[in-house]
């Protein structure tokens, strides 16, 4: 007898072959026409002027996966999508803006606890520089209701896609 998890009435096979590749068609979709992240990085544009522009009347749990030229670089997931992209491009902590900090520390060598980092001025212009990286990508998303199937479809997104240089599930 199967038990739902996160009322996902579906079994693993049964979201492995049927629902989670549904999701990656739709994300394949979303990628054919990806939003400018720009739009989420303007000043004095807040949450509701990106809905409007996206066309949507509200916020949505869903995937989204920002694009550099071509290339699909990041899958990322939230309950609140759209508010999440304005972090990561607007974010002035490593805990808002998670994608920019982690390109940051990649350029910016050092041995620093993310803390100290967020300290040092040198840091901080890498940190800066990576959100205005951010600036210049696409960015694709999909909803996705269920949280279990929102959870499994970024890692399948994430493998899909080969975002492998900047998605990582290590556990904290």
């Amino acid at each position: 007898m199967y038990i739902p998890i996160d009322n996902c009435e579906l079994s693993f096979s049964e979201l492995a072959t049927l629902k989670l590749p549904t999701h990656m068609k739709t994300m394949t979709e979303a990628l054919k026409t990806p939003f400018e992240m720009s739009l989420f990085s303007q000043n004095g544009v807040g949450k509701a002027t990106v809905l409007n522009k996206i066309e949507r009347s509200q916020d949505f749990q869903g995937c989204y996966v920002f694009v550099d030229e071509e290339t699909p670089v990041y899958v990322g997931i939230s309950r609140s999508a759209v508010q999440r992209l304005i972090q990561h491009v607007k974010g002035k902590t490593h805990f808002d803006a998670s994608l920019a900090y982690r390109m940051a520390a990649f350029n910016y060598s050092n041995d620093m606890s993310r803390g100290e980092a967020m300290e040092n001025d040198d840091f901080i212009r890498c940190f800066n520089e990576a959100k205005q990286r951010l600036c210049s990508m696409k960015v694709a998303f999909v909803e996705i209701k269920n949280d279990l199937e929102l959870y499994l479809f970024e890692v399948y997104c994430s493998m899909q896609l080969d975002t492998t240089q900047w998605n990582s599930f290590k556990t904290h």
